[in-house]
């Protein structure tokens, strides 16, 4: 692979994140195809920055190389900036939904997408072992530090599930992971399996008015976060094997002081 020229990819994003605010989209679309030729890879999430500003193909997912940049460089400050800051109570809110329909507890948990173990540490009681996968080592050192997972990956999600050959999981949970995918098929193949009959697959999704997506299944909302239509969601588990259990409105974070409106999703898988 050819070495990035750090100082001009440097140069082209700045310049595209200054038009953008400025609110000049199609010169600043122009540069982030320039930011695209010097960094194919995408490790400034030049591509989910143009389909939000609707200048761009909808990609299937944020690149590996973005999410990996996005959480090594915030994961010492992550949950001081999830939690405090942006009031994410996922996790909280899949232990609360979990015990509210009397479900666990659980031999093995799957936490895709684990971060620095806020799930984990949710769910530590109800579950006996515990493994967690995500592509920030940065993150994953975070999470190994505070001892609650018998096992820790560093490892895109799809990829693990696709090579896994360990013992099914009767618990997987992705909270926070689909805002960084668009296409559901991979992943909820992947999951189906990896699950026992009968395990259970909690998730958070985030999504937009009806009307916005306009038939499609998944789009980049404003703050580069992919959004995805409840049917589509609805219809990607049935296809996979799954029932759903409950599906509830949530808020899952502030952004700008505004709500992100999405869903909290409990599937049986059926087999």
């Amino acid at each position: 692979m050819e070495k990035i020229d750090e100082e001009a990819l440097a140069d082209a994003y700045n310049r595209a994140l200054a038009l953008e605010k400025a609110g000049d989209l199609d010169a600043a679309a122009i540069a982030y195809h320039e930011v695209l030729a010097i960094d194919p890879e995408d490790h400034g999430g030049a591509a989910v920055r143009l389909a939000s500003m609707g200048r761009g193909e909808i990609p299937d997912k944020a690149s590996d190389a973005y999410v990996t940049t996005l959480f090594d460089q915030h994961a010492a400050v992550f949950e001081d900036v999830l939690v405090e800051q942006l009031e994410y109570h996922v996790p909280l809110l899949v232990r609360q939904k979990l015990q509210t329909l009397a479900l666990g507890p659980f031999k093995r948990l799957l936490d895709l997408g684990c971060g620095t173990g806020l799930t984990g540490g949710a769910l530590h009681d109800m579950v006996e072992d515990m493994t967690g996968i995500d592509l920030s080592e940065n993150m994953v050192e975070l999470a190994h530090d505070k001892d609650l997972y018998e096992t820790l990956y560093v490892a895109e999600a799809v990829d693990y599930l696709d090579d896994n050959d360990d013992d099914a999981f009767d618990l997987i949970t992705a909270t926070d992971v689909l805002p960084y995918l668009g296409a559901l098929e991979a992943l909820f193949f992947g999951v189906a399996e990896n699950m026992e009959t009968g395990g259970i697959f909690v998730f958070s999704s985030e999504t937009l008015e009806d009307s916005v997506f306009a038939g499609r299944h998944f789009m980049v909302g404003p703050h580069q976060r992919f959004a995805h239509s409840e049917t589509y969601v609805r219809s990607r588990l049935d296809a996979t094997g799954f029932d759903i259990v409950d599906i509830s409105p949530i808020t899952v974070r502030l952004e700008e002081g505004e709500p992100t409106p999405g869903h909290l999703i409990v599937a049986r898988y059926r087999g």
